[in-house]
């Protein structure tokens, strides 16, 4: 069979591997849209056949194998939605979230947590699929890998890069001893053939510099450096005034012996987002932010969402009884700075000349920190918080909304049919 117009040569190598190789571990890691967890998904499926076929030599008539992610969200997500867009599976959980798949009992864990693994505690497995494994807490890993004990048991693996002292690369991708059997396969944005040249010209573009670009497109394991929003451009990004009709949003970061800052963007008909107020102090108390929150109420409208540190949710509750439409922020810090640096990126960030208090001076001195895994300074960062919670909550939100339509367009259903799958 060709498989050239199904699988990209990369993905052909890892499925060669696969059937012919002899290891315990497979890890495909890298870029983001690269094809790691689509291959990844048919490995899975590939393996539960050969799960099944040496149950039955045992006599067993109840395998089971592990299916693990950081939730059941990134499960059903990345896993589950393809297997019924793209294979048509119809994947059918007992009362328990298991299902069965080619007479194989597939049993979830969560790795975002020890408690995600309570569901596969005591039982003995014929393999694993683990996705986002660097996701995943390294004690859970390790539960996993014990449970996978019966014999010839194999483990699947596909994650993203994080930071170059992260177990998975220090203890697996990087080891090297054959008696470990872990073959590890690296994957950059340009290894998925498959892409039109202008969605990745444009990911490429749109994507912030620095170590998001080597994770996202290049597939680096790498540790954030220096200034955080390197594309930051004061010249460019500043302007005298805005459009007139924008629709706008807040970002609260708490403080007291730190500042408390409160930012306004409004954002244009072609997407663009305008810091138009900026609000930094003190010493303040809750009232005084209220206070405060209500002139921004009067001047940029009633319903105007201030997305909250969840920190001290009694302030959010303040806001609440005062009429302000105070919404619990998305606190995931590196995500949420890669939606506001590939604003930046891309063009899309301004802001107006002579209408924030200290955004110009933290922008610059906004640093990660060299001592720890992918986290910023904590100085010079409470702006910076309050437009991250601004900025990058609703895009967050967005995306969800968005993201099960996406692996519905993707659907190669019709083609992979000829795996037999």
């Amino acid at each position: 069979m060709d498989l050239s117009n199904l699988l990209t040569t990369k993905q052909r190598l890892v499925l060669m591997t696969w059937e012919f190789g002899d290891w315990k571990y497979l890890i495909n890691y890298g870029a983001v849209r690269s094809g790691k967890t689509f291959i990844d998904n048919i490995l899975f499926l590939l393996e539960l056949r050969v799960v099944k076929k040496r149950a039955e030599r045992e006599g067993d008539k109840n395998p089971m194998y592990i299916l693990a992610g950081f939730s059941s969200k990134s499960i059903q997500t990345n896993v589950i939605a393809e297997l019924t867009n793209v294979f048509g599976i119809d994947v059918k959980f007992d009362r328990h979230g298991h299902f069965k798949l080619f007479g194989v009992e597939v049993i979830p864990a969560y790795t975002g947590s020890v408690r995600g693994v309570g569901s596969i505690r005591g039982m003995t497995s014929y393999g694993a699929y683990i996705n986002e494994a660097s996701l995943s807490t390294q004690e859970v890993f390790q539960e996993i890998i014990q449970r996978c004990s019966k014999p010839h048991a194999r483990i699947i693996c596909d994650t993203n890069p994080d930071n170059p002292q992260h177990w998975l690369k220090t203890d697996y991708i990087d080891n090297k001893d054959p008696k470990a059997k872990i073959e590890s396969f690296h994957f950059t944005l340009d290894d998925n053939t498959f892409l039109t040249p202008d969605y990745v010209q444009a990911l490429k573009h749109a994507t912030p510099k620095g170590m998001f670009f080597d994770r996202s497109i290049l597939g680096l394991w790498v540790t954030g450096e220096g200034a955080i929003y390197r594309d930051f451009n004061e010249k460019k990004m500043t302007v005298d005034e805005t459009p007139n009709k924008l629709k706008y949003i807040a970002g609260v970061d708490w403080g007291y012996n730190h500042p408390c800052s409160i930012t306004v963007f409004g954002i244009d008909e072609h997407g663009r987002y305008y810091l138009v107020d900026e609000r930094t102090g003190r010493f303040k108390e809750i009232d005084y932010w209220t206070k405060v929150a209500k002139k921004l109420q009067k001047k940029y409208g009633y319903n105007i969402p201030f997305y909250c540190d969840t920190a001290t949710p009694a302030y959010i509750q303040h806001f609440k009884n005062a009429g302000i439409n105070a919404l619990n922020g998305w606190k995931q810090v590196v995500p949420g700075i890669e939606i506001v640096a590939s604003l930046m990126k891309q063009g899309r960030f301004f802001v107006w000349k002579n209408h924030t208090q200290k955004f110009m001076e933290e922008i610059y001195n906004y640093q990660w920190d060299d001592k720890a895994e992918d986290k910023p300074i904590k100085e010079m960062d409470h702006v910076m918080d309050s437009m991250r919670y601004a900025l990058a909550t609703p895009i967050h939100l967005e995306e969800l909304k968005k993201q099960h339509q996406t692996n519905s367009r993707n659907n190669i259903k019709a083609g992979l049919k000829r795996f037999g799958l």
